[in-house]
């Protein structure tokens, strides 16, 4: 069985950055008409009137779709009970024996096996049973890549582009991620995507790596599945059946924990992008990523909280998540008039409770 490899990608993609600001942006653009950041007509007796309002002034648009591409990736779904030879070296690994792992896999690693050697490689990376020795874990990763595995060649291309071990080789990294997005490993598929934004940047880096996002996605990478739900929503003359499915990946992202798809799926069930508008699951959502720590759903959710959308109006939630989105540096004109304008009392209510929140 393959080992799950890290999925760590460490490689800047400053590609994207010209594509983002000449191009039509993939991240959700704030609607003219958006309910999210309109002035409610929910009730205001417990507001103070005494201040002028500020006219215009709108919120922060949260998390584009590029924001969160590179970072560590979410761990894979469960693997599925294997049913096929079993691999002594491989089941003392998963046991946590880790040296017996060592022993059994070294002779097979020798002969030249790639699974065996793949296995060593995990071992020494990580320092697991044995001192930890990058110099020779990137030595059996080349080696098993050189065999052609999957799992190899995606840590053995991370390798080569940190220069973790060996030379940094961006194109030989290049090239063996591109083999293992080939192979069929889903997190070498994201990368791959990655890489082919990165060296394409605009329209045709989208088109390009869309078909390697879907495939990571359906094998359960959350980041693929929040790109395809992004790319399904902004690119023209895609198939009318893909757009359909926008919002269902964008789904699948928020369910398996991704605090950037919790956002953005919430602000679509508020705006109805991709679908018909629902108040209640779009404030549950932003709450769900707001309550995990995700500064821009903490921003949204005080909007929410005083315009009454998919909740009842309270002015001391909604003082308590602006706090606590400005501390960690959101700035936002119209929240800060607007806890400027709520009673002493209620101010410090929010502050007591922004200080005792703790993410979850």
């Amino acid at each position: 069985m393959p080992i799950p490899p890290s999925r760590l990608l460490k490689y800047l993609l400053a590609g994207m950055a010209a594509f983002l600001a000449a191009g039509p942006n993939v991240a959700l653009a704030q609607a003219p008409d958006s309910v999210i950041s309109q002035p409610g007509t929910g009730p205001a007796s417990t507001f103070r009137t005494d201040r002028p309002s500020s006219p215009g002034v709108q919120p922060s648009d949260g998390v584009g779709v590029f924001d969160r591409m590179g970072a560590k990736l979410p761990d894979l779904p469960p693997e599925k009970d294997y049913k096929g030879p079993i691999d002594e070296a491989y089941g003392a690994f998963q046991r946590g024996y880790y040296l017996t792992a060592m022993d059994k896999a070294l002779p097979r690693a020798q002969l030249g096996d790639p699974a065996a050697q793949t296995l060593i490689g995990e071992i020494l990376s990580q320092g697991l049973g044995v001192k930890k020795d990058v110099k020779s874990a990137a030595f059996w990763y080349g080696k098993a890549a050189e065999g052609g595995d999957a799992a190899a060649m995606f840590k053995y291309a991370l390798i080569l582009m940190e220069g973790e071990g060996v030379p940094r080789d961006k194109v030989k990294a290049d090239d063996y991620m591109h083999k293992a997005a080939e192979a069929g490993n889903p997190s070498a598929e994201f990368n791959w995507a990655q890489l082919l934004i990165a060296d394409n940047p605009g329209e045709k880096g989208l088109r390009l790596a869309l078909p390697f996002y879907e495939k990571s996605a359906e094998q359960g990478i959350a980041d693929s599945q929040y790109a395809v739900a992004q790319i399904y929503a902004t690119l023209k003359d895609l198939p009318e059946e893909k757009k359909k499915l926008a919002r269902e990946w964008m789904a699948r992202a928020a369910r398996a924990g991704f605090d950037t798809a919790q956002l953005d799926l919430g602000i679509w069930l508020v705006n109805g992008v991709g679908g018909p508008k629902d108040y209640v699951k779009g404030f549950e959502w932003l709450k769900l990523a707001a309550n995990g720590g995700n500064v821009a759903a903490q921003n949204k959710l005080a909007h929410l909280y005083i315009n009454a959308i998919g909740t009842a109006p309270n002015p001391i939630e909604a003082a308590k998540w602006y706090v606590l989105s400005r501390r960690a540096g959101l700035a936002d004109p119209a929240l800060e008039d607007f806890y400027l304008g709520i009673e002493d009392t209620q101010q410090k209510a929010a502050i007591d409770a922004a200080n005792k929140f703790r993410r979850r």
